[in-house]
């Protein structure tokens, strides 16, 4: 067993997030483990750009009320308790309502070897991001 001292927050990068964010590393895997785990805080409207990852990401809310939507258009609201499954290679985003803050556990795996399993895209548009606002 080993205790890991809280590792410290930093400000998710302007590239890849709207609005401010907050993420806090909690855990990086040495192989054989392969999982990476962040605590990561959202201000009311800040949201990621789109993204994918090519092990997939699950996404576990602790607190206030979010937003995840897929290229088709499926926006979800999450809130506090729920989990969500981003299959392989989804393209999607995930953030805040514009109202209230929100913060969730952001699962996923490395890829075989090491590398960056996420790929990051263009940002959400604004318009797209108010639509799912409303749903």
């Amino acid at each position: 067993m080993e205790l890991k001292p809280t590792n410290p927050t930093a400000k998710g990068p302007a590239q890849n997030f709207a609005g401010d964010v907050y993420v806090t590393p909690v855990y990086s895997g040495q192989e054989p483990s392969r999982m990476t785990v962040a605590l990561v805080r959202f201000t009311p409207g800040a949201h990621t750009n789109w993204h994918r990852h090519a092990v997939g990401q699950t996404l576990h809310v602790t607190e206030g009320v979010g937003l995840v939507g897929t290229r088709d258009g499926t926006v979800l609201r999450i809130r506090a308790g729920d989990t969500v499954i981003c299959p392989p290679d989804e393209d999607h985003w995930h953030g805040a309502a514009s109202d209230t803050f929100m913060s969730h556990f952001a699962m996923l795996e490395s890829l075989p070897g090491g590398g960056d399993p996420t790929t990051w895209l263009e940002p959400v548009r604004q318009e797209e991001y108010e639509a799912a606002n409303q749903q």
